[in-house]
């Protein structure tokens, strides 16, 4: 017999990690995706096809699974409908509240800026080209514009000059999630580095992971790494707005906090209640991995000390076009860039269909520095090759 069922909602590669991780501790899973075969579909115990944004379809799985656990996996869901089976009694991973405003931009901003007071970049809110115009004013040039629900970057753009204020509009609209016409318009901050801070909370207190370095293209990360060498007063800083938001938010799990970094501030961006696309990192720089932190915080059960084995790093491998029909070749070459002082490892994530960006797999490395892990991972990444058929 199972330790607790899972209904999970969004079966991408995250969520694989996740099963993966649940699955050690005797959880029976139920996979939930709008495609069939999506990769925690893999290695789940059931599986449903459907649109989380389908209300009926989202409380029919519910009613029918009855899980102990309902967590989300993505940010474009009816969340109505988690408040709505909480009220019931159901848990709901970290929190009903914490996924409907976190799948909206302009309500997990208002809540750290307006109502916790943490400080964050100036911006404004959108739902006409003229009101992009009218934030650009406020914010200044350059800024980013970006939909209030999207994910990995999409509709996301840097906006220099006046004239490129209408394409920006225009793609963030075409790229955004879910059925809201609205972006939101924000100051570009001249950061010197940007980080994902990985905040557990669970019945035992809040804790963290070493800091996680990244590097976007698009708006998507391309590349992370831990740790990320901070001064202890912005760590700290970084620490105390993590802690204030994810107390706020309650519940229990892993909250992905991603920080702009200058050189004499902290400047929260975003936050995510669910493990982060850029904590593939600690699949091989940890003791635990985000996913088994999610799991062990999700489950109740104990937080041991978090260590950190040495500098890794991570690298995306991508599509570069659409195809149904294709094969990943190059592992042999990526496995054997590892040497008896450093480790190298390759996720395929087993989607079925490539699309241009999309990613297919991370390779991983560790290094004596963080600089020789990031080359190792790159090289891993780039034996990879995606052979597409006719």
């Amino acid at each position: 017999m199972y330790t607790a069922k899972i209904l999970l909602l969004g079966s991408g590669e995250l969520g694989k990690e996740f099963v993966i991780s649940t699955k050690r501790y005797g959880c029976h899973v139920v996979a939930c995706d709008s495609y069939a075969n999506a990769p925690a579909m893999q290695v789940a115990d059931e599986t449903e096809v459907f649109s989380m944004l389908d209300a009926d379809a989202l409380r029919a799985a519910i009613e029918k699974h009855r899980p102990d656990f309902i967590v989300p996996e993505i940010e474009a869901i009816r969340t109505e409908v988690l408040q709505e089976f909480e009220a019931e009694g159901f848990t709901v991973v970290p929190s009903a509240r914490a996924a409907s405003l976190t799948m909206n931009r302009d309500r997990i901003r208002e809540l750290a800026a307006t109502e916790l007071g943490l400080r964050t970049s100036r911006y404004r809110y959108a739902e006409s080209l003229e009101e992009v115009k009218a934030g650009a004013e406020h914010t200044g040039l350059p800024c980013v514009i970006k939909p209030v629900m999207s994910s990995s970057g999409k509709g996301q753009s840097t906006v220099r000059t006046a004239d490129q204020l209408e394409q920006a509009w225009n793609d963030a609209v075409a790229n955004m999630r879910g059925d809201r016409k609205k972006v939101i318009v924000e100051e570009f901050v001249a950061f010197e580095y940007e980080i994902t801070l990985l905040t557990i909370r669970s019945r035992e207190g809040v804790f963290f992971c070493d800091p996680i370095g990244h590097r976007q293209e698009r708006g998507d990360y391309q590349e992370s790494w831990q740790p990320t060498p901070m001064t202890e007063k912005l760590l700290g800083d970084a620490k105390e707005m993590a802690r204030k938001v994810v107390d706020d938010l309650g519940g229990y799990g892993i909250f992905g906090v991603e920080f702009f970094v200058t050189r004499d501030e902290v400047i929260f961006s975003e936050l995510s209640p669910r493990p982060h696309d850029t904590g593939l990192v600690t699949l091989l720089s940890q003791n635990l991995s985000e996913f088994d932190l999610h799991a062990r915080a999700v489950l109740g059960l104990p937080i041991p000390p978090v260590r950190l084995h040495g500098p890794t790093a991570s690298a995306v491998i991508l599509a570069d076009r659409e195809a149904e029909r294709f094969t990943m070749e190059g592992l042999r070459e990526a496995l054997a860039l590892a040497t008896p002082g450093s480790d190298v490892e390759v996720r395929i994530f087993g989607k079925p269909t490539t699309r241009k960006h999309r990613r297919m797999g991370v390779a991983l490395a560790s290094g004596d520095t963080v600089e020789e892990a990031r080359e190792r991972a790159r090289e891993a990444a780039a034996r990879i090759q995606i052979k597409y058929g006719e």
